[in-house]
């Protein structure tokens, strides 16, 4: 049959392995590929029979079942694991996640347990899978052999929970489907989340494992440890634990970063939220930093702070863009009160789909291609065109929408003002805006 689910079973246990070939033989839609009876020889044969679904045992000596799924994530990346263990406890069930299993079982469980959580995960793989589909057909990425450096940007926030890794690796991706050669940088060095959305947890390739390479010279092997992804888009992870990143030099960065410039068209680093040596050293060699805020008075006023701090560093406005995510969010602060409060005009929008973002996020697909008709889809295109330097016809009319929209909304915008009362006793009314209330301090009421 043509939609029979392969299964590889891995016990270290003879009888173990057998007992659970006979119980799948009952499955028509089930067939069983191969056996193995420790790690090592299960990534030997899971590359022979390109199994669908891998029923893993936790505890076998030699390459323990962890170990193994960390192998096969990076070498059978379509084979989907179910790991088996007699321990139900919660360190194991997180260890076995984070290793890149989809489903955990403990023994002694049911033929209808088992057979159920096969065709479950497997059910999910393929649909995951078919979500691909429209990135088999995307142009070939083309290589840089303009002799011009590709450009870099930085995708930062002064304050984190605004989307900085959504929009980083759907502006990545959206990039990549437009025919470049782009790389994307996980530069959040401690807690890099870029893996988790694009479901690579591969621990022997990240930035840390270049660093005693970048002590010595150039990175001329860093092609091994950067990660084709499906979409097109080549990733560079952050390192697999916090204590790691010790390991990335400011000097190391700068090396990477010349080197990808090299090779590709675009090159996309997701920074940390907050200033560090590494950090600044990105946002020095950004060609563009786009910064990320939100309708959140504690998002804008760090904005407004960081501004201050790139305009100290020498940063010319043109190199800093202001992307508004969840702009059409009500939450009491409009787009206009935005700009007047930090005194410039954001230069990109994003909409709010909470339900398409997180649907993807949690399957590992970025959402520019499991739901590309949608608006924050379209928002993004946007943005990746105006990063590569490209005009965007639909954009425009977007700008002349928005505008008669603040028009026919100024006068409530007015009347908000006026009726407003600052919580804030200390109303600042020599300031051009109230911190606290954002609003002009000559209508706010104190």
């Amino acid at each position: 049959m043509a939609d029979r689910i392969k299964v590889l079973i891995v016990d270290d246990i003879p009888e173990t392995r057998d007992h659970l070939s006979k119980l799948l033989g009952f499955e028509s839609d089930v067939e069983v590929v191969g056996a193995a009876g420790g790690g090592a020889e299960a990534i030997e044969l899971a590359g022979k029979v390109r199994p669908d679904v891998v029923l893993m045992d936790i505890n076998m000596p030699g390459m323990d079942g962890i170990t193994a799924t960390e192998k096969l994530a990076a070498e059978v990346p379509t084979a989907a694991v179910i790991m088996m263990s007699v321990q139900g406890e919660a360190d194991y069930l997180r260890r076995s996640m984070l290793a890149g299993a989809r489903e955990f079982l403990v023994k002694p469980f049911s033929s209808d347990e088992l057979t159920a959580s096969i065709r479950q995960v497997w059910s999910r793989e393929k649909d995951k899978q078919s979500r691909f589909a429209p990135v088999v057909a995307a142009p070939e990425p083309k290589s840089n052999g303009t002799g011009e450096p590709a450009s870099v940007v930085a995708v930062f926030s002064p304050k984190g929970g605004v989307g900085r890794t959504t929009i980083s690796v759907n502006l990545a991706v959206a990039a990549a489907q437009d025919g470049k050669r782009v790389a994307l940088v996980d530069g959040s060095f401690q807690f890099g989340d870029v893996g988790v959305l694009l479901n690579l947890n591969p621990r022997n390739k990240s930035i840390a494992d270049l660093a005693p390479e970048l002590e010595v010279g150039e990175p001329e092997s860093i092609d091994t440890f950067v990660i084709n992804h499906s979409s097109g888009i080549r990733v560079l992870l952050a390192p697999p634990s916090p204590e790691m990143a010790e390991l990335v030099t400011t000097s190391g960065v700068k090396k990477v970063l010349e080197a990808l410039r090299a090779t590709n068209d675009l090159v996309v680093v997701d920074c940390t939220s907050w200033f560090n040596d590494t950090t600044l050293a990105i946002l020095d060699m950004a060609d563009v930093i786009l910064t990320m805020l939100s309708l959140e008075i504690t998002s804008i006023k760090n904005m407004r702070l960081f501004l201050e701090v790139a305009d100290q560093l020498g940063y010319e406005q043109g190199k800093v863009k202001l992307v508004l995510n969840r702009a059409d969010s009500t939450l009491g602060i409009r787009v206009a009160d935005v700009e007047n409060s930090i005194g410039r005009k954001v230069d990109h929008t994003i909409v709010s789909d909470g339900r398409s973002v997180v649907y993807a996020l949690n399957r590992g697909v970025p959402f520019f291609l499991s739901n590309r008709e949608a608006q924050v889809s379209q928002d993004i295109l946007r943005l990746a065109k105006s990063v590569l330097g490209e005009r965007s016809q639909v954009a425009a009319v977007d700008d002349i929408e928005l505008d008669a929209l603040v028009d026919d909304l100024a006068q409530w915008d007015n009347l908000d003002a006026i009726n407003h009362s600052c919580p804030d006793f200390m109303h600042d009314s020599n300031a051009r805006n109230c911190s606290t209330c954002l609003y002009p301090t000559d209508t706010a009421a104190t």
